[in-house]
This record gives structure tokens, C-alpha cells and sequence, in this order.
């Protein structure tokens, strides 16, 4: 009893650890750089934007006028947006607030408290200088030995845009709607002749004005249809957004509805970006090129393996992709009216360059017989009529006589399908070091659609993205100090 009571009074006389009181005065106050420790992203986000020419990377007013009122230094709020990014906070308005509250970045902009609209109109007047700077933090990783640079990993994913898909057209939808309206028209004057020849009844005239403004209404949104389909034939574009113009709908199986196609190439040693860029075009063909040479002249090599999925089979595209020193590794889809009906694959002939002939899988040689032209290339079939005819496996193989294609550069693919044959593998590491940054941007990011308007405004948008995911790769990797040792060195 004695013990218990006594546990009792001890506990009553313990104390939880207690703060300094609000209106207490300091004699020493405390500095905030004592806040920030030395391995904080903050300070490396300081001495890393300190280190860029701003001017040369295209910032406006590096330089202070030498009239009117002071404005805020770019460099200051280029780390404002850096550090918004790097936390998950892109909103100007969440990041005027972040510069009351937050001791980091009180301690980043020296209590510097800009409203939001000057945070906004500082990222769209200088969307044009970011992607400088992400090129400028490549190359620093680059000094820090961050990239491999033996291979390179292509892919694209669709970050929705600030347009609902109820306000996105294309032509088939914008007929599709006129052709509606039209035959609600038919049905609106149907019954509104019924109407007039309606004996004046009470509700009649009621039923027949509700009539009227029914079809003026219908009238009007039909003109914006054939206004729209106008604009389609004039520009000779495919589709048209209202809310976001440049903004495009994106193929079914992406789950974004109207969005945008974000290219990255990405480098295999640490799964770091090294290019990147933001387009409107719906697929991915054709993109191969233009997303791997870029990186590779960044990294500063003569060639480097590319790995990309078959949505960037395009002979043309593998074909200069491989002229530019980026040696493609694409594995070839199978699609054809043959596939579909179940035919022997044209990957099943094997073409005989010494002959310039095909063999079949029946071992007959399928010559040329005719020469043509596809997509500016051009074009020769090969085949063996008479042989069809008495073929054994022709039910396996066609309907009437089967013909085999090769254009003039599909060298190119050769050479890559014996690539890929040597390497298999290279397929699987493509998916693991691409779906990395798309993973992290899209779940950890937070970045699965785009805030701004504009396609110039999305890259802008963008490239602080794919640079706050290699400063987050590069933190993690090398570490605070070891990067302001770089920056400063």
C-alpha cells in the first residue's frame, strides 16, 4: 500500500518537457540557419541555383532596373519552385503560404515573402529558361559519374491536361453531333407544325414557345458544331480542346482522357532522366529519334544502346535513330492482316540478301514481282505464284497467293532483330528502369496531371519536374554535401 501510494505521489510530482513560452523574450534569439542542418536539400538548392547564369539560360530580369519599383531576384524564386517541386507543392498559392510558415523556406529566401502572383507569373514568363537549367543539372550529374551511359531507356506516359474530355472534338464526334441535332431539329419542327395546326388550345401557346426556344437553342450549339468542324478543315488538325487548345486525347488504353505525351529517356545506372520532352502528338511512333539523340550528345558519348517498346517501331525512325550513334533495340509488333487470320508471320521468311530473295517456311524462294512505294520509301514484293498453288502448307500461310514486302531500309531492322536475338534480356531492363521515374512522378509526386494550360506551359511545368526527380535520385545517391561540393567546385 505504502508503495503504491508513493508511486502515486512520484508520478503526480513528474512533469511532461515543456516549451518556451509565447510572449517570453530571448536574450540570445536563435538564427535561423541553426534551424537548417547542414545535410538539408535546401542548402544544396541554394548553392546550386547561385552557380547558374541565370541570364544565359534566358531568365528575365537577372539584371535590377535602375528605375521604378524593385522587383524579386529570379534566382530567389527559381528556388522557391524547386523546393515547392521537391516537396510536393507546385500551387503559387500554397507556396506564397509556405513562404510564411515554413523555416526552410524562410531560411531559402531569407524571409522573403512574394504573393502568389508574382510566384505564378515568374513560371510563366520564364518557361521558356527552365529546361536550360535541367540541362545544366544533367551535366552536373554527369561530372558526379550519376550516368552510366552504356544504355538508355525510351518510354512515354500521358499526364492528363486542364481539359475535361466533354470538351475535347474531333471530326467523327463533331459530325456525330450535328447529325444529332439535326434530326432533334426534325423532331422539334415536327412538333411544333402539330402545334400550330392545334385547334387554341389553353396550353398551346405555352407548349409552342417552350417549342421555339428549344429549337433557337439547338440552333445555336449546331453552329458552334459546324464552326468547330470548320476550324478542323481549315488547320487541318485531327481534333480540337477548348479549355487547353494544344491539349490532345490520348489512345483508350493510357486512362488519360485529354493529356499530353511525355517522352523521357532515361539513363540504366541510377534510373536518372537525361532527356525529356513534352508533345501533344497521341502516339509514340516516330518519337524514338528525337527523345535518344538529344541525350546522347548531353552525355557526351559516340553511341549508346537505346531500348524502346514495339509502340516506336517505325522503320524510318530506327533507322535514323541508328545513323545518330543511338543503336535501337526495339522489338517488332505483330500486326497484319496475316497475324490477325492466323498466317505464317512475316518474321517466319527468312530473307536471303545475297539471292535478294525470301524463303518460306515451306523453303520455296519468293523473288521480287512487283516494286511500288510506301510512306516516301521504297517498296518491292516478293513471292512465288506457281509455287502457292501447290503448296502443302498454303492453308497455313494464305488464301490466294502470298506475297512478302521489304522496303528499302529494312536492312536496319535485320540488324536489330539479331540484336535482340543475342540480347532478350534488354527487353525486361527496359521496363524496369522507365517505369521508375514514371512510378515516382505519377504516386510519389503527386504529378499525374498538368496545372497550367499551353504546350509551352506544360514543358515548362515538366522540365522542374523531371529536375527535382534527378535532384531527389542525386541526393539520395551521392548526398548533401558531396553535390554543394560539386556545385561549388
Amino acid at each position: 500500500m505504502d508503495s503504491f501510494e508513493s508511486a502515486r505521489g512520484l508520478e503526480s510530482r513528474m512533469t511532461h518537457i515543456a516549451g518556451f513560452e509565447r510572449d517570453q523574450l530571448l536574450l540570445l534569439p536563435e538564427a535561423v540557419d541553426d534551424y537548417v542542418d547542414a545535410e538539408n536539400p535546401v542548402r544544396f538548392i541554394d548553392a546550386f541555383v547561385d552557380g547558374l547564369d541565370l541570364a544565359a539560360a534566358g531568365f528575365a530580369r537577372v539584371t535590377a532596373r535602375a528605375t521604378g519599383r524593385p522587383g524579386y531576384a529570379p534566382g530567389d524564386l527559381l528556388k522557391l519552385y524547386i523546393y515547392g517541386y521537391l516537396n510536393r507543392v507546385r500551387s503559387s498559392r500554397r507556396l506564397e503560404r509556405e513562404a510564411h510558415r515554413n523555416i526552410e523556406v524562410i531560411w531559402l529566401l531569407r524571409s522573403l515573402r512574394p504573393d502568389f502572383k508574382t510566384i505564378a507569373d515568374f513560371r510563366r514568363d520564364n518557361r521558356a529558361a527552365f529546361r536550360a537549367v535541367f540541362r545544366q543539372f544533367v551535366l552536373l550529374c554527369r561530372r558526379l559519374d550519376l550516368y552510366g551511359r552504356e544504355l538508355l531507356a525510351v518510354d512515354g506516359t500521358r499526364i492528363k491536361a486542364v481539359n475535361n474530355k466533354d470538351r475535347n472534338f474531333t471530326r467523327t464526334s463533331l459530325r456525330e453531333f450535328i447529325r444529332a441535332a439535326d434530326e432533334r431539329l426534325n423532331d422539334y419542327l415536327a412538333r411544333l407544325d402539330a402545334s400550330d395546326i392545334e385547334d387554341g388550345a389553353s396550353a398551346g401557346g405555352a407548349r409552342t414557345k417552350n417549342l421555339a426556344e428549344k429549337i433557337e437553342a439547338l440552333r445555336k450549339k449546331r453552329g458552334r458544331y459546324e464552326a468547330m468542324l470548320a476550324q478542323l478543315d481549315r488547320t487541318g488538325e485531327d481534333q480540337i480542346s477548348l479549355t487547353d487548345p494544344d491539349s490532345r486525347a490520348m489512345a483508350a488504353h493510357t486512362k488519360v482522357g485529354v493529356g499530353y505525351n511525355v517522352q523521357v529517356a532515361v539513363d540504366a545506372k541510377n534510373k536518372m532522366i537525361v532527356e525529356q520532352a513534352v508533345t501533344n502528338q497521341v502516339v509514340d511512333m516516330g518519337l524514338l529519334t528525337q527523345t535518344a539523340e538529344p541525350a546522347r550528345e548531353i552525355l557526351g558519348i559516340e553511341t549508346i544502346d537505346v531500348v524502346a517498346d514495339r509502340g516506336y517501331f517505325k522503320v524510318e525512325d530506327i533507322d535514323a535513330c541508328e545513323k545518330a550513334g543511338c543503336i535501337p533495340h526495339v522489338p517488332k509488333p505483330q500486326r497484319g492482316s496475316s497475324v490477325r487470320e492466323g498466317f505464317f508471320r512475316k518474321d517466319e521468311f527468312r530473307y536471303d540478301a545475297g539471292r535478294d530473295a525470301y524463303v518460306c517456311p515451306a523453303g520455296q524462294l519468293l523473288t521480287p514481282i512487283r516494286h511500288g512505294r510506301l510512306r516516301d520509301l521504297k517498296k518491292v514484293d516478293y513471292g512465288a505464284p506457281h509455287a502457292c498453288r501447290v503448296c502443302p502448307l498454303r492453308p497455313r500461310c494464305t488464301n490466294d497467293i502470298r506475297s512478302v514486302s521489304r522496303l528499302e531500309n529494312e536492312d536496319v531492322l535485320d540488324r536489330m532483330a539479331e540484336r535482340l536475338r543475342a540480347r532478350p534480356h534488354i527487353l525486361d531492363r527496359r521496363r524496369e528502369v522507365v517505369e521508375h521515374p514514371f512510378g515516382s512522378i505519377k504516386q510519389w509526386m503527386y504529378q499525374g496531371a498538368f496545372l497550367m494550360r499551353g504546350l509551352e506551359n506544360v514543358r515548362a511545368e515538366f522540365n522542374l519536374t523531371a529536375l527535382v526527380y534527378n535532384l531527389r535520385r542525386a541526393l539520395n545517391v551521392v548526398g548533401v554535401e558531396p553535390m554543394i561540393a560539386a556545385v561549388r567546385g
